[in-house]
């Protein structure tokens, strides 16, 4: 997997470097000093200075990248919840109080995990469709347009491509299942029962209708999937998609958190839903 920290462009670490180091003048010298330090660079992103500069500039992803900005977000979480002793769940319109928040800062002390939340966030801010080659029969090949957050759509493509093309279908359909639970358990709710009688919505387009469980469900399955495709081997993610797997839940918090807490008038405006 590559280090997001390390990986961050120059423009994201001479923003760090111009908000927590001011009285430098040789930023950009001080930037080529500082990118390969894993540990300097963990550091800044703890800064209460950086968080706040971050969160009180509305035009702050023209500044930075949404990379840096979920990382500075997710170290804020962290530290936020080693305060808590409960974490809350949204189920069927209803709050409850669950008390794992020591399980969440475990499962966020892992850096990998951390990286990998900061990436798949980032993947959110930008929607794409694509267009894929899929074969009806031998020798014949259609072109099929589908869409990277629709789980129905990801699901159907999968199964039409071979078994050494799907991890990115996989991987897909679980951050999107991931994402959704955790960042916008209202949205479920909505789109799968009337709010009023409480009565699960009809199929629409032969689209089924999806409870948070069953996004839940989905998505630790398509994560074991995912992590046990060679391409995970290949690029060293099957042991953070396997993680993803079987704490599920468990990473919904910490999403769940930033929604409530951090991002709740800005969500539409950062994720195209």
């Amino acid at each position: 997997m590559t280090d997001t920290l390390s990986a961050l462009p120059y423009g994201d670490l001479l923003f760090m470097v111009e908000t927590l180091i001011p009285e430098r003048s040789d930023k950009e010298h001080l930037v080529e000093l500082i990118k390969d330090d894993e540990g300097f660079i963990e550091a800044m992103l703890r800064d209460e200075e950086l968080f706040d500069r971050v969160m009180s500039d509305e035009e702050i992803l023209v500044k930075i990248s949404p990379k840096l900005f979920f990382a500075i977000l997710l170290e804020r979480i962290r530290r936020d919840l080693e305060k808590e002793t409960y974490t809350i769940e949204k189920r069927h319109s209803q709050r409850i109080a669950v008390f794992d928040s020591h399980r969440v800062v475990d499962l966020l002390s892992q850096k990998q995990i951390r990286d990998y939340l900061a990436e798949m966030l980032a993947s959110f801010t930008r929607i794409e469709s694509f267009t894929l080659p899929v074969r009806v029969r031998k020798g014949i090949w259609r072109k099929y347009r589908f869409n990277d957050f629709n789980v129905d759509s990801l699901i159907k493509y999968c199964q039409a491509v071979d078994e050494d093309q799907r991890f990115r279908f996989y991987k897909r359909i679980a951050d999107v299942c991931l994402f959704l639970a955790g960042m916008f358990p209202e949205h479920i709710e909505a789109q799968y029962r009337y709010p009023l009688s409480g009565k699960i919505r009809p199929r629409v387009m032969g689209q089924r209708r999806r409870s948070i469980e069953d996004y839940e469900e989905e998505g630790k399955a398509f994560y074991e999937l995912a992590a046990g495709h060679e391409v995970a081997r290949a690029q060293n993610l099957d042991g953070v998609l396997s993680t993803l797997s079987e704490n599920f839940t468990l990473a919904e918090k910490p999403l769940a958190f930033m929604s409530d807490h951090y991002l709740w008038l800005r969500r539409h405006e950062l994720f195209e839903l």
